[in-house]
């Protein structure tokens, strides 16, 4: 069942009414934001899920997920409704939305996009690659973390991990890295989809290799492609 794709015709159908939510952030207790946009696009997705044959457990930012299990939920769909939600808020056009399906904790499939963009990576695309000297990193780094990242040529800091992660898998960046630490829903879909184009990958310093990443944590990361 092709829910990747499902969700890339879904979240382009109402692109236009997700846009028209970006004036309606809210501040989290975390101080990020929230908008209603970021909410409009998990709910399409969870009520898309709901309608399927199927029992899919939802792994979301925007919900509580402590009562999450593979022996009562095998089948899981994790997303992330807009990665970049200040970039989004404040009129950038790079956000993007993940999505990483995992059962019985084996990697499915993926899928990033950046909608307003449109641009789409799903598990089993093909797309031309390029050949960058640039290094993307994480825009939650302070100025200690900046001093302690490994020589580059040039960096770029862009606030949406889904777009860093686009760009590295193309080869449009030659190393996405955020030694600070990152949730699950930000990284799964990127980190299989590199994973699958060939990318060396390193979460909490080993060897990645499709495991699951569990939320309610952080984990530091570096792909190279």
């Amino acid at each position: 069942m092709p829910i990747c794709s499902d969700i890339q015709k879904i979240i382009e159908n109402n692109l236009d009414e997700i846009l028209a939510l970006r004036n309606t952030k809210q501040l989290k207790e975390d101080n990020s934001f929230v908008s209603k946009g970021d909410l409009l696009c998990e709910k399409l997705v969870k009520d898309y899920l709901a309608a399927l044959p199927e029992d899919i457990y939802l792994i979301s930012e925007e919900k509580n997920n402590d009562d999450f299990n593979f022996k009562t939920h095998p089948k899981v769909v994790v997303i992330d409704p807009i990665d970049g939600t200040e970039n989004f808020v404040s009129g950038l056009k790079e956000w993007g939305i993940g999505v990483s399906i995992y059962e019985n904790e084996k990697h499915i499939e993926s899928m990033i996009g950046l909608p307003e963009l449109g641009l789409y990576i799903k598990t089993g695309d093909k797309f031309p690659e390029f050949e960058s000297r640039i290094y993307g990193i994480s825009s939650s780094l302070l100025k200690e973390d900046l001093l302690n990242l490994e020589e580059g040529f040039e960096y770029r800091i862009i606030g949406c991990s889904m777009y860093n992660m686009y760009n590295v898998i193309t080869g449009s960046f030659a190393m996405f890295q955020n030694p600070k630490g990152a949730n699950a829903w930000d990284i799964l879909p990127g980190l299989n989809l590199a994973l699958e184009n060939g990318c060396q990958i390193e979460v909490e310093n080993k060897k990645y290799n499709g495991e699951f990443l569990y939320p309610n944590k952080k984990y530091r990361f570096k792909v190279k492609h």
